[in-house]
């Protein structure tokens, strides 16, 4: 089946379409209706402010649909990958209690009961199953809240989409839940090429069961619109058959599912308003809100999402996915559109796309700004106002380019505009984690890496203006240090690209990349950014900042956000001890069964070498990882008493690459090195080259650095990762 035309654009609208509607009834979900109602009123539009949290946050529907859909990219782009294989996913990308999912533990949390299941070795969809986990657990509406993913990858066919959502739901789910999953999968589908919401709905049916509850609970809702005018009498009426007295469990499928249905009948296909009912009539209002503003987005495009008031301005694209791969946690609608585009062209055998030469960011979709907002400082704020616009004349290979339009620089001030590249503030991370979605990143951006942009002046500027990058780090006392890089002054209708190698930051890691403009002789202009990325090996040394013989009294004196650029995939019993600044050494790890990783880095690097000293005090095994995509892939130099070894991850099983007798002793620094070229790879022990191999399958091109533990304690100290 060929792709639609507009294939990359409808995506776009169904990932925006998803944010809008989880970030919509965010704020209160699992509230009633007569609480809504009470407090708040209908929902038209966002209402984070008036309950005073954030618009962005951390979401299991956000995180997990951009999440577990990736296992398609791990295996080959397997049209047949199996439901085991997305367990495997979930093992992989999962940091246990801390990341994507609710761990309200077993026989509670249906996502955490099945992870349990698959890190006890059995497999999906066993793991997810009626037979083992009891109808009421496998039947909550997890399995429909990750499918956008699935659907989005498969445009235009519904069977192959139901055929995902199953396989993916069933490593959690089971019973009515997969059916609610197929059914509004395949909807998804046909919404590429179906405009009617009727007629999707025929086709959600098409794939379930006609003996199902979640298809005889549908027809019902069909035959309530047809009579009763009213949305809220016909609430009453869904309420009282299917509502949650009926079904047992936290958030079952049924209930929620038929929201969905109820509030795009009653919705008159209008955006706005179908969002208002789904989340006014209360529920788990952001995964139902999610689903259906996704579903709008591709079936409506752009367009749908624009009829009422403007969502898009305050989402500026922004998205948060924590998982092992910490590297793409700060993450924007834009990149995983076209993520998901190239699963969905990989799975038709086509080439990927790679918007200007594959920028990090390059704005070239309507309206996208990628994250890029106003430095909040009072020097600089609203000297700039960003806006997207089509102009293919100016642009490098795109239709697009980000306008910043600048006021007020004639009076000496400066404009900046920048996008985050690294967490928040150390007061933002505690709410998301008080909420029990912890925010778990790498900063996307390193010292050593060259950032690259291509900016050009307006034709109607006055006068020359100065650009020049620059990014924000985070200093001692955990607030923001600016750091200016490369510039050009240019004249009216002049180009330029700038380069800068980010330098050595002492350990703090990079929490903004921006755009600085000055030196306007006029008060207004207009400069465009047409791209922005970065490249090449790091070159960074991950140490305590300003390093002080600290005492258990000192514990602060370095902050806690270069703490934060970890992934900290040790025990959970244990794992919050590693960073105490009681300890002697700057890193402990601490596991207390298995393999456990502390992870730092992205999956775009590719050749380097780390370096670390480790002191083993009692421990089955530990070393290095290099090339780590997650918790079970990645390449690594362990060592244990007896000898060292170069192995290869995949699906937590190890293949041994190479073996040397002899490794490091109890209680002895021991300098260990990895370094990962082409196939090759290299393993150094005090300066020593100790254990080499090839590897001609490249099982992992590319990937982030860990710390590993097994079963024990080690002490760390000088890691760095530098070219080779």
């Amino acid at each position: 089946m060929s792709l639609p035309n507009d294939y990359l654009e409808r995506v776009y609208a169904g990932v925006l379409g998803k944010l809008i509607g989880v970030y919509l009834g965010r704020p209160f979900e699992g509230w009633s209706y007569e609480a809504i109602s009470e407090h708040l009123g209908e929902i038209n539009y966002y209402v984070h402010d008036r309950l005073n949290v954030p618009l962005i946050v951390t979401d299991d529907d956000i995180s997990g649909t951009f999440t577990f859909v990736r296992a398609l990219q791990d295996y080959a782009y397997d049209r047949d990958v199996t439901a085991a294989q997305i367990g495997k996913t979930w093992l992989n990308y999962l940091v246990e209690e801390k990341t994507v999912l609710w761990w309200g533990g077993m026989g509670n949390s249906t996502e955490h009961t099945a992870y349990l299941r698959l890190k006890q070795g059995i497999d999906a969809p066993a793991s997810g199953s009626i037979g083992l986990n009891g109808q009421v657990v496998a039947e909550q509406i997890g399995a429909q809240i990750f499918i956008d993913g699935w659907a989005m990858v498969a445009p235009g066919d519904p069977e192959f989409a139901a055929d995902l959502a199953a396989r993916a739901g069933s490593v959690s789910h089971d019973g009515e839940a997969l059916y609610g999953a197929q059914c509004l999968a395949a909807m998804e589908a046909q919404a590429f090429i179906e405009n009617d919401i009727n007629k999707l709905i025929d086709t959600g049916l098409s794939v379930i069961p006609k003996d199902s509850i979640i298809y005889a609970m549908i027809n019902d809702i069909r035959e309530w619109h047809a009579a009763e005018p009213d949305w809220r009498a016909g609430r009453e009426l869904l309420a009282e058959r299917y509502g949650y007295h009926k079904y047992g469990g936290n958030c079952h499928m049924v209930p929620n599912h038929g929201l969905m249905i109820f509030s795009l009948l009653y919705g008159n296909d209008d955006f706005q308003r179908t969002l208002m009912i789904v989340n006014t009539c209360g529920w788990d209002t952001d995964c139902n809100s999610g689903n259906i503003g996704c579903l709008l987005g591709i079936k409506d495009g752009l367009a749908g999402l624009a009829t009422g008031p403007d969502y898009r301005g305050p989402v500026a694209d922004r998205l948060y996915i924590p998982t092992a791969d910490g590297g793409n946690a700060i993450s924007d609608a834009v990149t995983q559109t076209v993520r998901l585009v190239n699963i969905g062209r990989a799975l038709q055998d086509m080439k990927p796309i790679a918007p200007k030469a594959g920028a990090r960011y390059h704005f070239d979709l309507p309206g996208a700004v990628q994250g890029f907002m106003n430095e909040d400082s009072i020097e600089a704020r609203d000297v700039v106002s960003i806006s997207n616009v089509h102009a293919p004349a100016l642009s490098s290979s795109g239709e697009h380019l980000l306008a910043l339009d600048y006021a007020g620089l004639a009076l000496g001030r400066v404009g900046r505009v920048e996008t985050a590249t690294f967490v928040p503030s150390a007061e933002v991370n505690a709410h998301f984690e008080g909420r029990g979605y912890s925010l778990m990143a790498s900063p996307a951006l390193s010292p050593g890496q060259t950032i690259r942009a291509r900016v050009l002046a307006g034709d109607g500027n006055a006068s020359a203006v100065d650009v020049a990058l620059y990014i924000q780090h985070y200093n001692r006392e955990d607030g923001l240090d600016l750091l200016e890089g490369a510039g050009a002054n240019l004249a009216a209708g002049q180009a330029a690209e700038l380069e800068w190698q980010v330098p050595d930051l002492e350990g703090y890691p990079i929490a903004k990349v921006g755009l600085q403009i000055s030196g306007a002789g006029s008060a207004s202009g207009r400069i465009y950014l047409d791209w922005l990325t970065w490249d090449g090996a790091p070159n960074v040394r991950l140490k305590r900042p300003h390093s002080h013989d600290f005492t258990r009294w000192d514990r602060k004196l370095s902050g806690i956000m270069w703490r934060r650029a970890w992934v900290n995939g040790l025990d959970a019993a244990r794992g919050s001890m590693v960073f105490m600044d009681f300890y002697p050494e700057t890193y402990r790890l601490i596991q207390n069964e298995g393999r456990g990783l502390m992870i730092h880095g992205c999956r775009e690097w590719t050749d380097y070498q780390v370096s670390a000293t480790m002191t083993p005090h009692m421990c089955k095994a530990g070393g290095l990882g290099a090339r780590v995509q997650g918790m079970q892939r990645h390449y690594a130099l362990l060592c244990d008493e007896d000898s060292t070894r170069l192995v290869a991850t995949l699906e937590g099983e190890d293949t041994v690459l190479a073996q040397a007798a002899g490794g490091w002793q109890f209680g002895e620094a021991c300098a260990l090195r990895l370094k990962v070229q082409g196939q090759t790879l290299s393993g150094y022990v005090n300066d020593k080259l100790v254990v080499k191999a090839e590897d001609p399958q490249m099982r992992l091109t590319g990937g982030g650095i860990a710390l590993i533990a097994e079963e024990g304690r080690i002490g760390v100290e000088d890691v760095a990762v530098v070219p080779v």
